[in-house]
């Protein structure tokens, strides 16, 4: 999708980061594929990369920097799969720590409810990513209790059993703690209806993928997500290719229905690709599609990816630093997840 389509749509704060990452990119000096292509034979790439991590280490601390001058105690970050969130929520909270705050997470996988009580979608199947999987009235009653300065009982939730329990661990924040909570739900307003808005400070990330093909054919952000998803599966969840691209419609689906429609209501955005980044996936991925058997319902799909990473020249994963945001998908990241 480009600014264009953007503008079409609607989505007006969407519109104005791609345009603002265009922009940078003439910073950068890059446009196209064949841009980057002759950065990488020309052994030049090093400055890209440490160019284009700078500024979105900028934007980040921009971000850090909008909160504490509002003063919120809530940041609830939101994005689709495989845009970033979890790197993007760590290194916000490094950004604010130097400024001062004190950071604190809550995971919202904790707080969803017992299994019986998990809505089913119209196959019958548990549908976790559904609102109502959540028990939003205890999250929002441990919400307002932190904010008021109590202290409170976590709870923790035991994905073998089903079952919502007691974590041992409480929490409480002191006048410099800032809580910071991530998930796909976080801009739904039906989240978090107890809070007030101006205690919030409502985050929103995207992959939006501003390097071109050429000058005419830009690259589908939804691609460039799908190549991550693919390259973290195979590292980290024992899934293939086949079983990613399997998957994605699913993942689709529930991305129009719960993260889409609210990305509008963000106070900012950030912008998660990163210019270089399909340079570095391109030898991991294309082994990984290479392996989906050809007489498969996927291989149409791993084709079409391969077609398109091998556009690029290949960058090496020795010149990625490690608190990169392409680490939570290659591994080797200097943060814990």
């Amino acid at each position: 999708m480009n600014a264009a389509e953007l503008s079409k749509t609607g989505q007006e704060k969407l519109k104005a980061c791609f345009l603002e990452d265009q922009h940078l990119m003439k910073v950068v000096g890059l446009r196209t594929v064949s841009d980057l292509n002759r950065v990488i034979l020309a052994g030049h790439v090093t400055q890209v990369i440490n160019v284009t991590e700078a500024l979105q280490e900028r934007k980040i601390a921009s971000v850090a920097d909008s909160i504490k001058a509002g003063g919120q105690r809530l940041v609830l970050l939101a994005g689709p799969s495989s845009s970033g969130k979890t790197t993007t929520s760590k290194r916000l909270a490094v950004q604010l720590a130097a400024i001062g705050l004190r950071p604190l997470t809550l995971s919202m996988d904790d707080y969803f409810v017992d299994r019986e009580r998990t809505p089913r979608d119209e196959k019958g199947d548990y549908d976790f990513e559904c609102l109502q999987a959540l028990d939003v009235p205890l999250f929002n009653q441990q919400l307002l209790a932190l904010l008021n300065g109590d202290e409170v009982q976590l709870p923790t939730y035991d994905f073998k059993t089903g079952k919502s329990l007691r974590s041992g661990k409480t929490m409480k924040m002191g006048p410099k703690d800032i809580l910071i909570v991530e998930g796909i739900h976080a801009l739904n307003p039906d989240l978090t209806p107890d809070i007030e808005r101006d205690l919030k400070f409502q985050l929103y990330v995207s992959a939006l993928t501003t390097i071109q093909l050429d000058e005419n054919r830009y690259i589908s952000t939804t691609d460039n997500r799908l190549i991550r998803r693919i390259v973290r599966d195979n590292n980290f969840r024992n899934y293939s290719a086949q079983d990613t691209i399997r998957r994605w419609p699913s993942v689709r689906a529930g991305e129009e229905k719960w993260i889409f429609p609210f990305q509008e209501n963000c106070d900012m955005m950030v912008n998660s690709a990163l210019l270089y980044e399909l340079a570095v996936l391109r030898n991991h991925v294309l082994p990984i599609l290479e392996a989906v058997p050809k007489d498969s319902p996927e291989y149409p799909e791993a084709d079409r990816l391969s077609d398109l990473i091998s556009f690029f020249q290949p960058i090496t994963d020795r010149q990625i630093p490690y608190t990169s945001l392409l680490r939570e998908f290659l591994g080797g990241s200097s943060f814990r997840y």
